[in-house]
């Protein structure tokens, strides 16, 4: 009652931001509370994308840039740390959606509320040889550092679509959106908190 007249303490939870761009048009998602699944819309078939990392790019730099750039919200990007990645999805979280879907499919729960990281958990994951190429390329140690990790505060993740149809639930079944092949996605901390 007392948040209602002006008083008690307000604590701010952290939501996902998420932007899908396709071919003609860019996509805001609604800010998530708890978590989002990227997966394919049949629950029998493979989900097949490719994760990487965004670092802003340096637009005094940016004729120097070689690889990978991609641009969300007229800012440029490079894309580095990228995976393929054959599995039967990934689940996204924050701090207060940890304990839910990420902890019941083998995420780690996230003890601070307040956190402002995300996690990640790739589901059934078809990994590469780890002699591979791009699984040392990318710089990840073991298996769980490629399937199940924090995103940290700085971080945005950058997703590709590379099956036919996708789907993004957020927060539950209820609210989705289709993705299709070659969508790109960005994923990161930055939706507004959520004041409670």
């Amino acid at each position: 009652g007392q948040i209602l007249y002006g008083g008690g303490d307000l604590q701010t939870r952290t939501r996902i931001r998420c932007r899908v761009k396709s071919t003609f048009s860019e996509t805001r998602m609604v800010p998530a509370l708890n978590d989002i699944l990227l997966a394919n819309p049949s629950p029998a078939a493979v989900s097949r994308f490719r994760m990487g990392w965004l670092q802003l790019v340096d637009q005094q730099q940016k004729d120097a840039i070689y690889g990978t750039v991609t641009r969300f919200g007229r800012k440029a990007f490079s894309i580095s740390n990228s995976i393929n990645v054959w599995s039967s999805g990934m689940w996204v979280c924050t701090a207060t959606g940890s304990t839910a879907a990420m902890a019941a499919g083998g995420g780690k729960p996230m003890p601070d509320l307040a956190s402002r990281e995300l996690q990640y958990l790739i589901r059934e994951h078809m990994i590469e040889g780890k002699s591979s190429s791009s699984f040392q390329e990318a710089n990840y140690t073991d298996e769980e550092d490629i399937n199940n990790r924090i995103i940290h505060e700085d971080e945005k993740l950058h997703v590709r679509w590379n099956s036919q149809r996708g789907r993004i639930f957020i927060d539950g079944s209820h609210l989705t959106h289709n993705l299709e092949l070659g969508d790109e996605i960005l994923i990161d901390n930055e939706a507004p908190p959520l004041q409670v």
